[in-house]
């Protein structure tokens, strides 16, 4: 008699997963930056409390990663957990089914983080995982990102109620969080694209579905959409993956450069945010990115700190 391996999907169990950000309600995102303040908190304090000990995270990436890898690889430490660097070694995609290696992999570990260049790839690792997966980037989405985002606003701020965002450049997975992220905290965003590179129409129809009225505007003109903003946000023009269209665009995107002419403006005191890595030159000057009102530091920082929150909340840490 042959017996099934798998638990039970995502599907038919309690399991929650951060494959977007439209697996999470206003108040769970309210949650989530709540017990990462009070872990930050904690952490500039010096304390380290071990609220998830023993527990093991995976970190399945394709891609290169310097902040998402280290973020959670320090952030499950300071909980009292460990984790696990799995690369190509380990032969997902080509050495058995992703409903295999996803319902083994799950036996073994609390916590999948996942970064791949294929969304579908993390969609079909939940969907088989017993254990939640986490989002670490995909083509298009990056969750994480956005949670640290509006939890650096926040802390800018003392609150997100009056913060206007402007989000300048090419209209990929950092712009789609962002957006989805805004919208279910009710925060003001513009983006400007230039033609052919904005949001989908249906993406912003389904974040309209998903959260009610938004306060989000469309533009192609980025003066347009930092006038008075005290928030500008931009991301490189090429990622991982789009080498091959460097050339074309960089032309499509050469009038979406920040700089100090763009940042005037915006609000006077407006604060300017990178996920980095960034291309200093390119989509953003060097005086504005080292500029005194930069927070790309702290910004990238604030990865592990929400982060942690997430995993506490995605593991039920009593906070």
């Amino acid at each position: 008699m042959s017996t099934a391996i798998s638990k039970p999907t995502s599907e038919s169990s309690s399991v929650r997963h951060l494959v977007t950000l439209f697996d999470v309600r206003r108040d769970e995102v309210i949650d989530i930056l709540r017990i990462a303040r009070v872990l930050k908190d904690a952490f500039e304090r010096g304390e380290r409390h071990p609220y998830l000990p023993r527990r093991v995270l995976g970190l399945l990436f394709q891609k290169q990663s310097l902040r998402t890898r280290v973020s959670f690889e320090s952030g499950i430490a300071h909980l009292g957990g460990s984790s696990l660097f799995l690369g190509q070694d380990v032969g997902w995609e080509d050495r058995e089914s992703i409903a295999d290696f996803a319902s083994v992999l799950s036996q073994y570990v609390d916590i999948i983080v996942c970064r791949a260049y294929s969304h579908e790839r993390v969609t079909e690792l939940a969907e088989y995982s017993a254990c939640p997966v986490v989002n670490g980037l995909t083509d298009l989405a990056h969750p994480c990102q956005a949670l640290a985002d509006l939890f650096t606003v926040e802390e800018a701020f003392g609150s997100l109620s009056g913060a206007k965002l402007a989000y300048v450049g090419d209209g990929n997975n950092v712009a789609a969080s962002l957006a989805l992220a805004c919208g279910l905290l009710d925060v003001e965003l513009r983006v400007a694209c230039p033609p052919g590179y904005e949001l989908p129409l249906s993406f912003l129809e389904k974040v309209r579905n998903h959260v009610g009225n938004v306060r989000f505007t469309a533009t192609n003109d980025p003066r347009e959409a930092v006038r008075g903003a005290n928030v500008v946000y931009t991301d490189v023009w090429t990622s991982m993956g789009q080498e091959a269209e460097e050339e074309s665009r960089k032309q499509a995107l050469a009038n979406y450069q920040v700089n100090k002419e763009l940042m005037k403006h915006a609000d006077p005191d407006a604060h300017f945010l990178h996920c980095l890595p960034a291309r200093r030159g390119e989509e953003v000057t060097a005086d504005v990115i080292d500029g005194p009102n930069s927070l790309v530091v702290e910004q990238a920082a604030n990865r592990m700190h929400a982060q942690k929150g997430l995993m506490a909340w995605l593991l039920k840490a009593d906070i």
